[in-house]
């Protein structure tokens, strides 16, 4: 029996489970929309599509009779990416009937945010006043506050609707993760010349029947009693979190034209295995051909021993968060003269008044995201390659609002008017170099190294960078540090320096120094614009690719620091309403009685 493509398999990128996070909702003060009693609140979830925007309903909760302060039971779980900005919406109503259609009950007030709007708020708890019924659009209502006047739509405001609380909380379920090792003894030989080659191969079933990979030992070469390293894997990857799932292990002897032949295979569960944490468990390899042909000599193809099954909890990234670490987001834009003329429509800088350009489009993809984890909103963004006023001399690191000691923006709108601005200006110049910009957030994320905070940059630029070796570096530097680069190449250039800062292929390196981690993401814009124009979608393509490693790099930091999270904060408990007055409570009772008369 031969087996195919087992080289090329990822053990990860098959459907592993993604997080789930299990929403509570709450609201205080609704609008009373009953004459005779108070309203009959219902709350119900809205999910907006990436590519078409639309707004699907997601789920309801319970209808909660006679009160204006309810505490929903009914949750909602949804799965959560980092990675992408999940638009939500809740839309509070008050049933007058048995009816499903929702134009048939009183509406009493909506809330827009983004899921990580809630996760990224203090102990994941986050708390807005509910609007009346919006016609603009949900990146409108987020610069808006607390207003609800926007030029070109209309709001219908009136009276104060109360107020939404959502808490957030990770699903803990299967957060475990396991050592395991594995050696063999007195496997079938398959070479003619020497003796097997063997690697196991680990596949979880599935409910429908199938197997699906989930890991690969390394091959033990020229022996029939191999002992296998260690590995560590999620055990959700090796039974999506139920301890009894059957798990397959196939013993194969590697051959080097890929055509691996079969040595035989066993079965087991996390269950038996976890079992296994005080003593060997040894299990019979057999080859259901050779089992088949029923030789009364055969017994087993060799046997293979579980050494060791240590179970650890995995700390995820949402643990970090809720447990109050902060992310620090910094932009750096890249303004030398490679960029084309910004006054001319064929620079990658023009501004033109219908449409983004490729700077603002990345900025704004990655930037909105990350600012749903940063308490303050204020964000350092930064330039280089560029002549400034009044005596243009060349900067490779100056502050977009044009203060030095203070290149704070509010929030990424302001990081969006201090490029522009900057862009009247300076005058673009060059060359490139990236390791002013990479220093800058290195010395801040140098001083605090407790876990507390970590730090982000996105580096915006056209082409070839110029300092190649003092970026190598500052990046090997940085590596030690809690910090992630995020590299973003916009317009046709090649971009193969950019590209080996990346790290996936092979670790970065500076005079003999290899990075202690890869902490660099590298993408050119161009793989990710939307053909037929569609910008939301080009962005949100973008935010999904470059952001998709920070979790890992920022676990990898904290685990290498044996950081733990921060303690969470304590529950909420909600205030009971105010008591009334007997005097204020006869006085509401005669009015309801007198009104009825």
């Amino acid at each position: 029996m031969k087996m195919a493509c087992i080289g090329d398999a990822d053990p990860f990128t098959a459907a592993i489970p993604a997080t789930k996070v299990e929403l509570t909702v709450s609201c205080r003060n609704l609008l009373d929309r009953d004459t005779f009693s108070k309203s009959d609140p219902i709350c119900v979830l809205y999910t907006q599509g990436i590519a078409n925007r639309e707004w699907r309903e997601f789920g309801r909760t319970e209808v909660i009779d006679n009160t204006l302060n309810p505490d929903f039971v009914r949750k909602f779980i949804l799965d959560y990416f980092f990675e992408e900005r999940q638009n939500l919406r809740f839309d509070l109503y008050d049933l007058d009937c048995k009816s499903d259609n929702l134009s048939k009950h009183d509406f009493l007030g909506q809330a827009f945010c983004t899921l990580g709007e809630i996760v990224g708020s203090l102990g994941s708890r986050m708390e807005k006043p509910l609007i009346e019924l919006c016609l603009c659009s949900y990146s409108e209502l987020i610069s808006l506050n607390a207003s609800l006047s926007i030029k070109g739509r209309r709001c219908v405001s009136g009276k104060k609707c109360g107020t939404i609380i959502v808490r957030a909380e990770e699903l803990s379920n299967c957060k475990e993760s396991v050592m395991l090792q594995f050696c063999g003894n007195k496997l079938d030989k398959k070479d003619f010349f020497g003796k097997s080659d063997p690697f196991l191969v680990f596949y979880r079933s599935n409910e429908d029947g199938s197997f699906t990979i989930c890991h690969k030992t390394e091959v033990v070469k020229n022996t029939l009693d191999p002992v296998w390293q260690a590995f560590k894997i999620p055990v959700r990857a090796l039974c999506n979190g139920d301890y009894d799932r059957s798990i397959k292990v196939e013993v194969y002897d590697w051959d080097r034209d890929g055509g691996h032949d079969f040595i035989g295979e066993f079965s087991t569960s996390y269950r038996e295995m976890s079992r296994s944490q005080s003593q060997f468990h040894i299990y019979e390899v057999l080859n259901p051909k050779k089992k088949g042909k029923k030789k009364k000599k055969y017994q087993n193809s060799g046997t293979v021993t579980l050494l060791s099954c240590l179970v650890d909890t995995e700390l995820s990234f949402l643990d970090y968060i809720q447990g109050g670490t902060q992310i620090n987001f910094t932009v750096a834009i890249d303004f030398t003269a490679s960029n084309g003329n910004p006054s001319q429509p064929t620079s990658l800088h023009y501004m033109s008044p219908y449409q983004l350009n490729d700077y603002a489009m990345a900025l704004r993809a990655v930037g909105e995201i990350i600012q749903d984890y940063d308490s303050d909103k204020m964000f350092p963004a930064l330039g280089f390659g560029a002549k400034l006023p009044p005596d243009g001399r060349v900067s490779h690191e100056f502050a977009l609002n044009g203060n030095p000691q203070n290149p704070y923006c509010n929030g990424i709108e302001g990081v969006m008017e201090a490029y522009y601005q900057s862009l009247k200006s300076v005058r673009l110049y060059g060359p490139t170099h990236f390791s002013p910009v990479i220093n800058h957030v290195a010395r801040y994320a140098s001083a605090v190294t407790d876990g507390s905070q970590y730090f982000i940059l996105l580096i915006i630029s056209d082409g070839v960078i110029t300092d190649m070796a003092q970026t190598k570096e500052s990046i090997v530097n940085a590596s030690s540090l809690p910090m992630s680069i995020i590299i973003v190449g916009v317009g046709p250039a090649e971009f193969d320096e950019m590209i080996e800062l990346d790290g996936d292929e092979e670790r970065i390196s500076s005079q003999g120094r290899y990075a202690e981690r890869d902490i660099v993401q590298f993408v050119p814009f161009r793989d990710y614009i939307d053909r037929r124009g569609n910008h939301i979608l080009s962005m949100a393509r973008l935010a999904k690719e470059v952001l998709a490693e920070i979790p890992d790099q920022f676990l990898s930091y904290m685990r290498t620091r044996g950081i733990k999270p921060g303690p969470l904060p304590p529950p909420y408990t909600p205030c009971p309403p105010p008591a009334i007055h007997p005097l204020f409570a006869r006085r509401e009772s005669c009015v309801i009685t007198s009104k009825s008369m």
